[in-house]
């Protein structure tokens, strides 16, 4: 540094200076006693200021050691780890930490559907006597999912769509997981049960605009979308899971008192890149009933909810318990998939109230991907995954994305000794257009009737029903 060169300097003419004056004749004269004074207070002087010059040395030289440390340093510290901003396999906007442990992403889906129907009852005792077409959001959803500490899992979704043009927004979702002692998960708050195979798949990836009917009849007994608590594990070729369940969403605190029970296993003894051969099974047992015991009604809408009315069902029947049995059968092989579920229901009225009821239903569907691609396994749910076009739609590129065609039958038959809630049959022909994995176009046609008699004779119908759905989520 300048500053040391110009001390070195000063530093080296005193030492010089003091070497000339040590060496003066040690005879000088009298005369000269008073120089020799003087230049003895000069050299003191100069002693004094040589030692001030080198504790500035000193003191510099450190200072420049540190400020080398400094930057020394400096260069080899590890950046700050921030947090970063990304978008999810499923282009979900995701906050993570820099350790990936916790993260919070912002997830909705919005499935518009339209349609309309041709529906032709069978008497003027029929309820309904007509089913209106039109437009509805079926699901309009908006809220976060995200992880903690990697082990727990939380999710907060509200729903703003509905059948038949329901109105309001609803605590959907509400659930935490823990993940921590594998291959085990702990499930607790408001959530889909994963009870079936058709209710183990999210809507997202569903086939058909709908669920099938027997499914939609055995889940609103004591599963679909409610509170619960259960734990569910799985390995690359098996599922499990049991809930404890309670009411379902949205229901007020009159039906508080409802609990069910469900479980369900599945094996895969086919699992390879090509081909796969899922086998499961089900239970469900309702203890009570959700207003105590007079409020359990087996019914449902024909396979599009357009209009929100139903046209097959049991009317409230005083309980004791019920108990559905279920079994399924899916595979894929290529970019062709099936799958069935058969179900067994046994309702046990209060004493004084009848003999027990049983119902039955089943469903068979299958489907073909015309573009290639193919329906994989999903190994956390224990059901098949939707699909992903290979060339996603581009305009630019000539990329359209993935095409689909499927057909499924279904059948559930609630009549039985007194109750006659009728016995309805759908034949259901399907067109999906993958745009891409977020955007998906859907087009159903339905063919089915509803065989039903009460005290006032025939109240069946027939119905024929096209609709289609817009959909985009993540």
């Amino acid at each position: 540094m300048q500053l040391h060169g110009t001390m070195r300097n000063h530093l080296t003419m005193a030492i010089a200076a003091v070497s000339i004056l040590a060496g003066a004749p040690a005879a000088a004269q009298d005369p000269a006693a008073s120089k020799l004074e003087a230049l003895q207070t000069e050299i003191s002087k100069l002693q004094k200021e040589v030692a001030a010059l080198k504790m500035d040395i000193t003191k510099g030289e450190q200072e420049d050691v540190r400020a080398a440390k400094q930057g020394a340093a400096a260069k080899t510290a590890p950046p700050v780890e921030a947090t970063t901003i990304r978008m999810s396999s499923s282009n979900r906007p995701t906050i993570c930490s820099s350790d990936s442990q916790n993260c919070i992403s912002l997830t909705s889906r919005l499935q518009l559907d339209f349609g309309g129907y041709n529906y032709l009852p069978n008497t003027a005792a029929t309820t309904p006597q007509d089913l209106v077409g039109g437009a509805i959001a079926r699901r309009a959803q908006f809220g976060i999912i995200g992880t903690f500490l990697d082990d727990w899992e939380y999710s907060v979704v509200f729903e703003g769509g509905g059948s038949g043009g329901g109105a309001g927004v609803v605590l959907d979702k509400a659930y935490l997981t823990y993940s921590g002692f594998k291959p085990f998960k702990i499930w607790s708050g408001i959530l889909s049960v994963p009870y079936t195979l058709d209710r183990a798949t999210s809507n997202n990836n569903i086939t058909f605009m709908e669920r099938a009917a027997p499914v939609e009849v055995a889940a609103g007994i004591g599963a679909a979308t409610r509170s619960g608590f259960g734990i569910t594990a799985n390995g690359r070729q098996w599922w499990w899971g049991a809930f404890l369940t309670g009411p379902a969403s949205g229901r007020t605190s009159h039906d508080a008192r409802q609990t069910a029970a469900t479980g369900r296993a599945v094996f895969l003894p086919v699992l390879t890149n090509d081909a796969s051969l899922l086998i499961g099974g089900d239970m469900q047992y309702l203890f009570d009933a959700p207003t105590g015991a007079s409020a359990l009604n087996l019914r449902d809408r024909i396979e599009m909810r357009i209009d929100g009315n139903r046209i097959l069902g049991t009317g409230a029947l005083p309980i004791d318990s019920a108990r559905v049995l279920s079994a399924e059968l899916a595979g894929t092989l290529g970019s062709f998939h099936f799958q069935g579920e058969y179900f067994d229901f046994n309702v046990e009225r209060l004493p004084g109230n009848g003999p027990g009821l049983d119902f039955n239903g089943y469903y068979v569907q299958g489907g073909y991907i015309l573009t290639g691609e193919k329906r994989s396994y999903n190994t956390s749910s224990g059901s098949y995954g939707g699909v992903v076009p290979s060339r996603p739609f581009d305009w630019k590129t000539g990329g359209w994305g993935a095409w689909e065609i499927a057909a499924r039958y279904s059948m559930v038959d609630l009549n039985d000794k007194d109750v006659l809630g009728g016995r309805q049959e759908n034949l259901t022909l399907g067109l999906n257009w993958y745009v891409n994995k977020n955007i998906r176009f859907m087009f159903n046609y339905i063919n089915g009737r509803v065989k039903q008699r009460n005290s006032g004779g025939d109240v069946g119908a027939n119905y024929q029903a096209i609709s289609g759905r817009a959909q985009i989520a993540f």
